[in-house]
């Protein structure tokens, strides 16, 4: 398989294979799993919007199956079969309450694995750990410093998911009116309603880069605020990807509902 075909999971599961005892490099693959659109394999095909994944006998566990790819499912079952499409974290909250498994592209990508019932577990507990929310009052903005590399590429990959949540975001240092230094994701046009999406997505990026006991603020701000341009005079800009409008399925924010009914299709 050239570079070019590779996907993001793959990427992030060479990295973990690569660096066995670096535990930032098995965090990002869990973020990267929580975040990716997997197609998930069924048994029979849905009943409105219940559905009855497949699930096999392996290792003496049980375990459902995923793909990333509707091309890789479709390898692996080699048949018609129905399927649905579910964010990762949504497919680890289905899976954690019933003790099963997870084999993610199993036989047909570099990124196969199969991941136990306990990991699924801690993956559902680590992304229920939230942000916290106070009021504190910004007396300047400066260039970031001192941030961790890893920390930078975290938030880029993440808000690549936040589809259309907002325009664009600045991070920055801060100097508090206490005389405390911090640093600042400031997003720009954020839609309504999409503020605390952003905030998760941020807290997610935070704690898969492996960084103990960081912290980073989150604001929000229109770009007519005065506050913005100060934002973009010394901080460093991420670009939030628009919305395709012409897709008929729109990647959700990190986080989004899970009571949102799945994407359903089969494979002919």
């Amino acid at each position: 398989m050239s570079e070019i075909d590779l996907t993001p999971l793959d990427r992030a599961h060479a990295e973990m294979d690569n660096n066995a005892a670096d535990d930032a490099a098995r965090l990002r693959f869990y973020e990267r799993l929580a975040d990716a659109e997997l197609f998930l394999l069924l048994e029979k095909e849905a009943v409105g919007e219940r559905i009855s994944p497949e699930v096999f006998e392996l290792q003496d566990q049980s375990f459902v199956l995923v793909f990333d790819t509707e091309e890789r499912l479709a390898e692996f079952v080699g048949k018609s079969a129905p399927y649905a499409v579910l964010s990762g974290r949504i497919v680890a909250q289905m899976l954690a309450p019933s003790g099963i498994g997870l084999g993610v592209n199993l036989d047909v990508a570099p990124s196969s694995i199969l991941i136990p019932a306990e990991a699924m577990a801690w993956l559902v507990d680590t992304l229920g750990n939230g942000p916290d929310e106070i009021e504190a009052r910004v007396e300047e903005f400066t260039a970031p410093a001192g941030l961790p590399e890893v920390l930078v590429r975290a938030l880029d990959a993440k808000l690549s998911t936040a589809v259309g949540l907002a325009e664009w975001a600045y991070l920055v240092g801060t100097v508090h009116e206490n005389g405390v230094r911090s640093h600042m994701l400031g997003f720009v046009n954020a839609v309504e309603g999409a503020q605390a999406a952003l905030a998760k997505a941020v807290s997610e990026a935070l704690t898969f880069s492996g960084i103990d006991a960081g912290t980073l603020d989150v604001g929000f701000f229109d770009k007519n605020d005065p506050v913005a341009a100060q934002l973009a005079r010394v901080g460093l800009r991420f670009d939030l990807p628009k919305p395709e409008t012409s897709s008929e399925y729109v990647q959700v924010a990190p986080g989004s509902d899970p009571e949102k009914p799945p994407k359903l299709r089969q494979i002919s």
